[in-house]
């Protein structure tokens, strides 16, 4: 068999092999025409958004949550809203976690035109996470998913505005409650009443 023929075949059998992945077949005076794949598109599910964007640090010691001490109340009232959901306990919220309950809240409240919801939480603490029955040693896990500390008595969601009625937001927070591993309870800005602590005033014996 000559060179020619033999080239001959050689090309045939690459036009045959090639020809679903290029748009023509390739011959001896011609140029392929590649179509460009479209990019594919994949959708995640139920999959959470809440990260920050930029950390000093890629991982972070577990830590406590804050018990306040000091009489601290940051965060414990309604500042925005009308209705809110406040917690019972310190808690340590996942990202996926605070991500359902506000997917929950905002699908009850849609209907209504104006409201809004505010989250007065944010997981912004790396939590690593190794898998079980491992030897000890050889470093800290992966990193595995964003959670935050909530102490007790802080605020987690506030809705309002849209003439929402206290009906209304008591079912919309219903439904995110559920969606926490924590207690909580249901606070109305209206009826809610900020005690002043009261201060003793010491009174020195006087002598006769």
């Amino acid at each position: 068999m000559s060179g020619f023929a033999l080239l001959k075949n050689t090309v045939g059998y690459v036009q045959a092999t090639t020809r679903g992945f290029f748009g023509s077949s390739i011959g001896l005076n011609s140029m392929p025409t590649i179509y460009r794949a479209s990019p594919i598109l994949t959708q995640c599910r139920n999959a959470s958004q809440l990260a920050p964007r930029k950390t000093k640090y890629r991982k972070a010691q577990k830590g406590r949550i804050p018990v306040r001490t000091g009489g601290s109340t940051k965060g414990n009232y309604v500042a925005f809203g009308e209705y809110a959901l406040r917690v019972r306990d310190g808690v340590r919220l996942t990202a996926n976690q605070i991500t359902a309950a506000t997917n929950t809240i905002r699908k009850k409240i849609k209907p209504l035109k104006g409201s809004q919801l505010w989250c007065r939480v944010f997981p912004d603490i790396p939590v690593s996470s190794k898998g079980n029955e491992t030897r000890m040693g050889k470093g800290k896990g992966a990193f595995d998913h964003w959670a935050c500390r909530v102490p007790r008595g802080k605020i987690l969601f506030e809705i309002g505005g849209g003439g929402m009625r206290e009906e209304i937001a008591k079912e919309a927070l219903r439904l995110g409650a559920d969606k926490l591993p924590v207690k909580v309870d249901f606070v109305v800005r209206a009826k809610e009443i900020v005690e002043k602590p009261k201060v003793i005033e010491e009174t020195t014996p006087t002598t006769v």
